[in-house]
């Protein structure tokens, strides 16, 4: 049966897979109210964990106390509940899928010169749609590798559980021609969910991203 995280480490957590956020958004990750939402930053800003940004754009974000006691809350979450050993599986698998994500973005960005240049690369202008149409059949085929792995997450930890969903709806969005879902920034595209499930993969196992690319 899947576990409910405790309402302290979600706020943290959204917070760290997001980078900075409104309180809208941080109460729609949670699953609380923008009221209860609210209470529970203004308390953590109180107590050094989280400040507010105002200006051209609002939001809240971590402090290094605050990223520190949700890495914490995180190992004592996942070592509690003897679960520890699973998610490690199951980011073994996604591993394996990371690669084959980012040569797709790469592709989707970028495709080989006409001219005929061996390792030679230019913008792709979208001109071609049997390119384009590759490129997308291979994120298809991704998703079908992918949605196991988020199913076996979901299993573990409900804060997991909406990763699935939102890959789908991304990749259905892909498929209805709107092609900025597979990796444009600032929306929910399929490489912003998976920059974030990846995030969610290193904070909760105490991976740290720079030595984890080396």
């Amino acid at each position: 049966m899947s576990k409910i995280s405790e309402p302290d480490l979600l706020v943290l957590q959204a917070l760290r897979v997001k980078g900075f956020v409104d309180t809208e958004a941080v109460a729609e990750t949670v699953g609380l109210s923008q009221e209860d939402t609210l209470n529970m930053l203004n308390q953590f800003a109180e107590e050094g964990m989280v400040s507010y940004r105002e200006g051209r754009m609002v939001g809240w974000m971590l402090t290094p106390e605050g990223r520190l006691c949700g890495e914490q809350l995180l190992a004592n979450e996942v070592d509690n509940l003897g679960i520890r050993q699973e998610i490690e599986t199951s980011y073994k698998e996604f591993s394996k899928l990371n690669d084959a994500f980012k040569e797709i973005c790469t592709d989707w960005q970028l495709k080989p010169s006409l001219d005929g240049s061996e390792g030679e690369q230019v913008l792709n202008d979208h001109s071609d749609p049997g390119y384009d149409k590759g490129v997308i059949d291979r994120l298809v085929e991704l998703d079908k590798q992918a949605q196991p792995v988020c199913e076996s997450l979901a299993r573990r930890l409900e804060r997991f559980k909406s990763y699935g969903s939102r890959f789908t709806y991304a990749l259905e969005m892909v498929l209805r021609g709107d092609t900025e879902w597979i990796a444009k920034p600032m929306i929910e595209s399929y490489h912003t969910i998976w920059f974030e499930l990846h995030e969610n993969f290193f904070s909760t196992l105490g991976i740290n991203r720079a030595s984890e690319s080396t």
